[in-house]
């Protein structure tokens, strides 16, 4: 366990990795005053835990191997193209799946049946609609820049917080 703890860079990113999710669960409660598990493990939201992590092992190695170290340069690179993907390609997958579970939940009455909302889920049945339900795509994927922003923020803040071994 000692061995486990001892990696500077290890720590950093477990610690902004873990503290951008706890805010993230924090600000939703704030904002809808219901605890949603879901934030604590999942993608996308306020602030980018992924931005978190791959900043605070950027600056992390930057701190620990030097600037001009091709480690810290592979470490750059690196949370430059995260960051770049949590706002572009992940982003828009998220915007898609709003749009596709829009499609199927809320415009199925054109095809001549009622909204998944709509129906009843029937005692020891399941319909269709309620098994699309449960497999509803999910939407929170991405990054807008400002999250993505606030979790490389919180990320250099560890890295420089957390004494290099």
């Amino acid at each position: 366990m000692r061995i486990l703890f001892s990696n500077y860079l290890i720590n950093v990113a477990f610690i902004a990795w873990c503290s951008a999710q706890l805010i993230k669960t924090l600000l939703v409660f704030l904002s809808t005053k219901k605890f949603e598990m879901e934030r604590l493990f999942g993608a996308g939201g306020m602030p980018s835990s992924h931005s978190a992590l791959v900043c605070s092992m950027a600056i992390g190695m930057c701190r620990k191997m030097g600037f001009d170290s091709p480690e810290f340069a592979l470490a750059l690179a690196f949370a430059a193209v995260v960051m770049y993907d949590a706002m572009g390609v992940r982003r828009a997958a998220g915007e898609q799946a709003k749009v596709l579970n829009k499609i199927v939940f809320d415009f199925s009455d054109l095809w001549g049946k009622p909204s998944a909302k709509d129906v009843p889920p029937a005692e020891g049945e399941e319909t269709e609609k309620n098994a699309l339900r449960d497999k509803a795509l999910k939407e929170y994927l991405g990054h807008t820049p400002l999250e993505v922003l606030g979790g490389a923020l919180l990320g250099i803040l560890v890295a420089m917080m957390v004494k290099v071994s």
